[in-house]
């Protein structure tokens, strides 16, 4: 088989085709909840810190002037971009939470699925045999 036949082989195998379905959709998703943050989320907290932006919070370490925006200051000369940096903390909190409660509703669903296969157990032989000796003791 050639190199080329072996990899076609690979990538169709289901498990590389799922997950690059779920590359896709994760990445979609990603952009679905920086949206969220940073349009939604964010301006409510920045007003209730005076009207802030926290993406422009930075610590300049060129000397620049605080009174710039951040890409003005990193324009200057290096920056710690922080409220940058609180803005991703944040937006992964909330996709790693809603993944946690995904995963969590996949797991519950999948108990549900098994317990009634579990079935209830055979009654023992000798329970049967005993309700027969009692039902034709009743006869």
């Amino acid at each position: 088989m050639t190199m080329m036949g072996e990899f076609r082989q690979f990538a169709m195998k289901g498990n590389v085709v799922d997950l690059a379905v779920g590359v896709i959709i994760g990445g979609a998703f990603g952009k679905i909840v920086d949206s969220l943050v940073q349009d939604i989320i964010m301006p409510p907290i920045g007003r209730l810190f005076g009207g802030l932006d926290f993406a422009n919070y930075y610590l300049p370490l060129n000397n620049q002037a605080m009174n710039l925006t951040l890409v003005e200051a990193k324009k200057a000369g290096a920056v710690l971009a922080y409220g940058n940096f609180l803005t991703i903390l944040l937006n992964f909190i909330i996709l790693a939470f809603i993944i946690f409660q995904m995963i969590r509703l996949m797991n519950k669903l999948r108990r549900a699925e098994e317990a009634p296969a579990v079935a209830a157990a055979a009654t023992p032989e000798d329970v049967l045999l005993l309700r027969e000796i009692r039902d034709s003791l009743k006869k």
